[in-house]
């Protein structure tokens, strides 16, 4: 309903597709030669696997589903994972490859690989969002509209300088959440002692 009532306004809809049985019947109707590989200027994090993705084959279907009153003209633009044989390099090497489906409808006019990847860039915003609505933004202090203001200014300070030492502190914290990057790098427990009216901090070895 969400998306006809956009649709109706003029706005053009990208959203991602459940890979229900309706999307999965239109995929499959997708010839072997319709498929084009996509090269991606940054490596995507797919999360069912935990690899990074660097290139994809990207194809577009017709779509229709839901009560015909509602329907809207649009394509499901599907992107195509090979799936890894976990067992390749013990002997036992795949007999025909299979791949994992990443759907999104739009409605759109832009050219399919625009289009991909227009859609990509709003899903990097949205984990931004979550991450953020995870964090600081989940105690905005007051309904005060000029102290959230200045609360979600600082938030976003707070945001970035974590990404930047994230990304000095090594790979693996250069695209950790904030909770990951606040328990790794900020809440790091510590004992002071005195000695010879010094005040030494003493760290764990083993933190990760």
């Amino acid at each position: 309903m969400v998306v006809s009532a956009a649709h109706r306004a003029g706005v053009k809809v990208s959203i991602t597709a459940r890979m229900d049985p309706p999307a999965k019947r239109a995929i499959a109707t997708i010839p072997d030669d319709a498929w084009t590989t996509i090269d991606y200027t940054d490596a995507i994090r797919d999360d069912a696997t935990g690899r990074w993705i660097s290139s994809a084959d990207v194809a577009f279907t017709a779509f229709s589903s839901g009560r015909i009153s509602e329907r809207i003209e649009g394509r499901l633009i599907v992107s195509r994972i090979p799936e890894l044989n976990p067992f390749e390099g013990a002997g036992q090497p795949t007999l025909f490859d299979t791949h994992r489906f990443h759907a999104f409808f739009t409605t759109s006019d832009l050219e399919m690989i625009t289009a991909d990847r227009t859609h990509r860039q709003h899903a990097i915003i949205e984990q931004v969002n979550a991450d953020l609505k995870d964090s600081e933004l989940a105690h905005l202090p007051s309904g005060i509209f000029t102290a959230n203001a200045a609360w979600l200014v600082l938030a976003t300070i707070a945001f970035n300088l974590a990404r930047a030492v994230g990304a000095v502190a090594g790979t693996d914290l250069g695209t950790a959440r904030s909770a990951t990057m606040r328990r790794k790098l900020i809440r790091v427990p510590d004992r002071i002692s005195t000695s010879a009216r010094k005040l030494v901090l003493h760290l764990p070895a083993s933190w990760p």
